[in-house]
């Protein structure tokens, strides 16, 4: 009875210590909003609507320069004084622009890429029409990522008018195969690399101000990348002698792919872990959460194993963000329904998280294959990135930055499920965060890589505002 009586105690004193924490934390409420379109706004609008307009859909495996020097010359008109003040380097298409400061031992790397993926469907605005409606820019790469690319052009534009010098130099960054992961931005590190330069802070695209970031939690949020998950493409094939489909026997080809799916679909083979960027994100928007999220986010040292659990029920981005993932995209059998296939062919997508690596992960998904009979190929393989230090001097920077120029804006950690071109930086920069000033709703985020792509331009001027005050807030040591 005494043991009982014990048991009964500890509970309740944890149910008041959860309680007294959650309720220690108060309310908030997600104040950012993008300001009502001005001229200024219009006016980059417009800029960006050219660059829209301009087709720059990237080929695989493919030297595109002859199609990107027309954009550049774009670029040029544009945004002349860039053109006339900075030295500017061009390599197979990809751009590097320095602007020299006082000091040349801090650089800071803005970038984001040039080049989009293929516009198919039927769209309400041309993908490539760059129209102007209601309140949007829309085609093609409005906001992944020439929204991006406009901005940090016009924010030096505008500085050089005002006759600035940045205390460190300043490079505008922009390949031309970053949807590929091709080899525009290695190239343009390996220059950088070759000419000693070591940057102190890269921001690339990423994250961005993303709009109701988690079922619950409503308003905008700025979302800083600190790292992004590796990853692998995989080909799983299972071979037989083939034969009629009037006699088939057992573990034919399509059968085995089919069990070996079941073992991911239904089990859980790679383990799911909270990395302290994540936690730092829930505990992060726990003011912004209903009670019920609160008293989780702000107990996770208690709640960590049942958060971990159904985190990925409840999100499919969230349970990304705690282990790695596959992704099956591909399949191919038998060319006729009465045939049982000599091969039978699975493609996948796999994201590798840091806890739980390339090789690791990798090892895994062989093993079952063996058990399936199932021979197994792995293409462009990557490990996930190095992780910004969100304690800091490059992420508590940016984060001040955003405060300074979005007014009531959270800025909260973010694991990147997907991947940019900021990982080829991480050889020569000391922070590299991904971040895109712009507003992301459910309608943007939909669009991207999707159909009626667009951005709403009233989020520009705050872009241009953040590249200005990011320039500026690098100073010299």
């Amino acid at each position: 009875m005494i043991i009982l009586w014990t048991v009964l105690g500890l509970i309740a004193l944890l149910a008041a210590v959860c309680l007294f924490r959650a309720v220690s934390v108060h309310k908030k409420t997600a104040a950012y909003r993008a300001p009502t379109p001005d001229m200024r706004a219009e006016a980059y609008a417009e800029k960006l609507s050219r660059m829209v307009a301009f087709d720059t859909v990237s080929v695989p495996e493919t030297n595109q320069r002859e199609k990107f020097l027309p954009f550049h010359q774009l670029l040029e008109e544009l945004f002349p004084l860039v053109h006339r003040h900075l030295e500017k380097t061009e390599i197979d298409g990809n751009l590097l622009f320095r602007w020299k400061g006082a000091h040349d031992d801090r650089p800071l790397v803005l970038m984001s890429h040039q080049d989009v993926v293929p516009a198919e469907g039927e769209w309400t605005h041309a993908p490539f029409s760059g129209d102007i409606a209601d309140g949007k820019v829309w085609g093609r790469g409005a906001s992944d990522t020439k929204c991006s690319v406009m901005a940090f052009f016009q924010a030096v534009e505008e500085l050089l008018e005002q006759g600035y010098v940045p205390d460190e130099d300043v490079y505008l960054s922009s390949s031309c195969t970053e949807e590929w992961a091709g080899d525009g931005c290695p190239k343009l590190v390996d220059y950088l690399a070759g000419r000693g330069v070591h940057p102190f802070l890269v921001c690339d695209e990423g994250g961005g101000i993303i709009t109701d970031p988690v079922g619950g939690i409503k308003g905008n949020f700025a979302m800083v990348g600190v790292f992004e998950k590796g990853k692998a493409d995989v080909r799983l094939t299972a071979k037989s002698a083939g034969g009629h489909a009037s006699a088939p026997g057992k573990r034919t080809p399509v059968a085995r792919l089919a069990d070996f799916v079941a073992e991911f679909e239904h089990g859980h083979p790679f383990k799911r872990k909270m990395s302290r960027e994540v936690q730092a994100l829930f505990e992060q928007l726990a003011p912004y959460a209903p009670f019920y999220m609160k008293l989780l986010f702000t107990n996770i040292w208690l709640f960590r194993p049942l958060l971990v659990r159904a985190l990925p029920m409840i999100s499919a981005q969230a349970g990304a963000m705690l282990q790695t993932t596959i992704a099956f995209t591909m399949l191919k059998g038998s060319n006729a329904y009465n045939v049982l296939p000599q091969e039978a062919a699975l493609g996948a997508n796999m994201r590798f998280i840091p806890h739980q690596g390339m090789e690791e992960s990798l090892a895994i998904v062989r093993r079952l294959a063996e058990k399936h009979g199932m021979e197994m190929e792995v293409f462009h393989a990557v490990d996930a990135s190095r992780s910004v230090d969100i304690h800091g001097e490059g992420f508590s920077l940016v984060r001040s930055v955003i405060g300074a120029t979005f007014p009531g804006l959270e800025t909260c950690p973010y694991v990147m499920t997907g991947a940019t071109d900021a990982r080829n930086y991480e050889r020569i920069a000391d922070h590299v965060v991904r971040f895109a000033p712009v507003v992301y709703g459910p309608e943007q985020m939909k669009g991207m890589h999707g159909l009626n792509e667009n951005i709403e331009y009233n989020c520009l001027s705050g872009a241009v505002d953040f590249y200005k005050n990011l320039i500026q807030a690098v100073r010299h040591q």
